[in-house]
């Protein structure tokens, strides 16, 4: 663990170097590397004989966080490579002065040690408690409880003038096709493609005087009034109403097990707090007072309560 954490303070500095890179055209037009199948782990490296495998690599890759998730392997592997073999010599030197006799590294590798069992035992608590059942029950509440929000379907053209607008629902009531008008639009181009067809959005999505003016007709209605926004003035249709559909169990069910595990395990830490003494203190080292009732468990657990 303690030569990992060196190799992660090595490795961070791969990203700015490779973040610049993820920028240019040319690492962008990069194909992705192949996924690793299982059974194909090659050998990208050999230091002195000791074999660095790309599997290994990946896992450094990992160890970067998220922002590293988002530069091209292609960008950050070869100083991905470098510091890896960077971080072999220097454990091979380390260990041949016997650094791992020494009371640094002891006083690291426990501190890694005590981390990873308080991970272990934290995970096989909340494994023994968490049911696919229990995050069924949990979804089911939830869906119980949520009102579906409102969505609307409508279609629109966007002009920068008053006067433009007013022509074109005076075009509308003439007779014209509010599909075949939105299709000419210059500014939207982009909904201009789809005959100005926003598709389904709920209240939030718009800007306020859009959607307050669009939530506020019936579907098949035309704008009698064009609504002004600060990308221009809209000449508004709504095509359809309806409420949103609840995601199913399936589509969501990693964000609930995650939610009722994060819920276990407070609950685990809760109890071990109940049958423990505890006692805390301010950063210049005094005693911070205890509370009596609910707040004293938290505090001091069973031997904060105050004697009979």
């Amino acid at each position: 663990m303690f030569v990992k954490s060196m190799r992660a303070t090595l490795l961070a500095a791969s990203l700015a170097s490779a973040s610049a890179l993820a920028l240019s055209p040319a690492v962008a037009q990069t194909t992705p590397a192949p996924a690793q199948t299982e059974g194909e782990d090659p050998v990208v490296a050999r230091v002195n004989g000791k074999e660095i495998k790309r599997s290994a690599v990946l896992e450094a890759l990992q160890g970067l966080g998220p922002q590293a998730q988002q530069v091209p392997l292609q960008a950050i592997y070869p100083q991905l490579l470098e510091n890896m073999i960077a971080g072999e010599l220097l454990e091979a030197q380390g260990y041949k002065q016997k650094l791992q006799d020494t009371a640094e590294v002891k006083e690291a590798v426990k501190a890694a040690e005590e981390e990873y069992v308080q991970q272990a035992y934290l995970r096989r608590a909340v494994d023994a408690k968490l049911t696919d059942e229990l995050v069924r029950q949990r979804y089911e509440k939830w869906a119980k409880e949520t009102v579906p929000e409102e969505e609307v379907r409508a279609r629109h053209i966007l002009v920068e003038t008053r006067e433009e607008a007013d022509a074109i629902i005076k075009k509308l009531n003439g007779g014209a096709k509010f599909e075949e008008l939105a299709a000419e639009q210059k500014i939207d181009t982009a909904s201009a493609q789809n005959q100005g067809d926003l598709g389904y959005f709920t209240k939030d999505m718009m800007v306020e005087p859009f959607a307050n003016a669009a939530f506020a007709m019936k579907p098949g209605e035309v704008t009698k009034e064009p609504v002004e926004t600060q990308f221009g003035w809209h000449v508004i249709k709504v095509e359809d109403k309806r409420k949103q559909e609840l995601p199913s169990f399936e589509q969501v069910q990693p964000r609930f097990r995650q939610a009722v595990a994060q819920e276990i395990a407070q609950e685990v830490i809760t109890e071990l707090r109940k049958g423990a003494k505890i006692e805390t203190f301010n950063i210049d080292g005094t005693p911070i007072p205890t509370t009596t009732g609910a707040d004293t468990g938290a505090a001091g657990g069973e031997a904060a309560k105050p004697k009979k």
